[in-house]
């Protein structure tokens, strides 16, 4: 009979500009972020095939958004999953900002 698996692991990565979703010490995902002042830009949410269909997207994006209020900061949802997700849960309604022209150039040029 085998172990269970632990639960999966939520951890910000400042110099990577992402939190990642850990499943048994392996990377199953992330939503990757720039800092705009007191905003924080999510731009692109992904899960390993290998780990799709379990729920980890959703799991990572309630825990960095969580992540997010706790910091003080604001959410601009650029990513789409981020933005479904916010449109299906309004407990972080009070800290989302549009996505403007302005927050899209400046990403555009924060990525290169």
């Amino acid at each position: 009979m085998s172990q269970p698996s632990a639960a999966p692991i939520v951890e910000r990565r400042d110099a990577k500009h992402h939190y990642e979703i850990l499943v048994d010490g392996k990377r199953a995902g992330l939503t990757a972020y720039r800092d705009r002042g007191v905003q924080r830009v999510f731009y692109h949410t992904v899960i390993d095939d290998a780990f799709a269909g379990k729920g980890l997207a959703s799991q990572l994006v309630q825990q960095a958004l969580t992540d997010v209020r706790d910091s003080g900061k604001r959410i601009v949802p650029v990513c789409p999953y981020v933005a479904k997700y916010l449109k299906r849960h309004h407990g972080f309604d009070d800290i989302t900002d549009a996505v403007t022209p302005d927050v899209l150039r400046w990403l555009q040029t924060e990525l290169g």
